[in-house]
């Protein structure tokens, strides 16, 4: 093998990747982080986190950053580069993995994809047009935007009802429009937002079309049941309707994928190529937690580790 080749490679910088990379270096694995700038993972556009065991509450980026904190004291070595592709060729009979980025292609004998998901979109007039002008997926961000503005969130799950209660610090009137008659958010968070004088709930609806001049200044629902439409008033619009997984660089991976391309594993984190471990909120999972990313990435990183042992040679047995 090259001197230069890497154990393994992680692709991602989320809970997933930051975990696994923890526990590779501490293994003494010759491991690489790739992460992107460009991606701004769901933990990350998270104000508060307060459901991470030992922990009561805090930023989901101060918590990311410390995920990377301690990863890089135990010599976890990250770059800040977007993968675009994965290929394999073959070296003295063992599998080598290229990961192509925009600077060159670094390799090594496993990976671990841990590329998380990016918020989904509602695919309607005007959604494009206005993005960065009142349409965002980010809360977090954009929320200082619209202060003493009139918002509209849409969504019903764990992610909208967070950051539909954070955008009440800053907006006049927040209105939740969800296709259901409930929120599908947890008990807790049910609570805190009915008990919000600031918030107010559109049911059983759907946004057909966001209009305005040179910004947001409504948009356009269709209720379900009655089929009739109506505009609702507002300056901005933060869609969260669910995640997609950011595994399109996996194509000539070989990797399987179910049909929304989440990455299918066993429970080791294994996927259907050798070599090729997932872990976190690309892959093909019941919950997308912090705690279960973590999970995953450390999993993942101790399958990765034997592995790399065995292909080496130095696997105890």
């Amino acid at each position: 093998m090259k001197k230069n080749m890497r154990d393994i490679i992680i692709i991602g910088g989320g809970p997933a990747g930051y975990t696994a990379g923890l526990y590779a270096a501490r293994a003494r694995m010759n491991v690489l982080l790739v992460e992107s700038l460009s991606v701004l993972g769901q933990a990350a556009m998270t104000e508060v986190i307060e459901n991470y065991p030992g922990v009561e509450k805090t930023g989901g980026i101060e918590l990311v950053m410390s995920f990377k904190k301690q990863a890089e004291a135990f010599g976890l070595e990250c770059c800040q580069q977007t993968a675009k592709n994965i290929s394999q060729r073959d070296e003295s009979g063992s599998l080598v993995w290229r990961v192509e980025d925009e600077t060159g292609v670094n390799e090594s004998l496993a990976l671990i994809i841990a590329s998380g998901a990016r918020a989904k979109k509602l695919q309607v007039p005007g959604e494009e047009e206005f993005a960065g002008r009142g349409v965002s997926y980010c809360a977090t961000c954009d929320a200082p935007f619209f202060k003493e503005k009139d918002i509209v969130v849409v969504g019903g799950g764990d992610t909208a009802v967070q950051e539909a209660l954070f955008l009440t610090r800053f907006g006049k009137k927040v209105t939740i429009v969800h296709r259901r008659d409930r929120l599908r958010a947890s008990g807790i968070l049910r609570e805190r937002v009915s008990a919000n004088k600031k918030m107010e709930f559109v049911w059983n609806s759907v946004v057909e079309e966001i209009r305005g001049a040179k910004t947001v200044e409504k948009v356009r629902v269709k209720d379900l049941k009655t089929g009739k439409k109506s505009d609702i008033p507002c300056d901005g619009v933060f869609i969260f309707t669910g995640w997609r997984p950011n595994t399109d660089f996996l194509g000539e991976s070989g990797a399987r994928m179910n049909k929304t391309g989440h990455v299918i594993t066993d429970r080791d984190m294994k996927t259907s190529q050798d070599g090729i471990f997932a872990a976190g909120d690309c892959c093909e999972k019941s919950l997308n937690q912090v705690i279960t990313a973590c999970g995953d990435g450390a999993v993942a990183a101790f399958s990765a580790q034997h592995y790399v042992e065995k292909l080496k040679g130095t696997a105890y047995e």
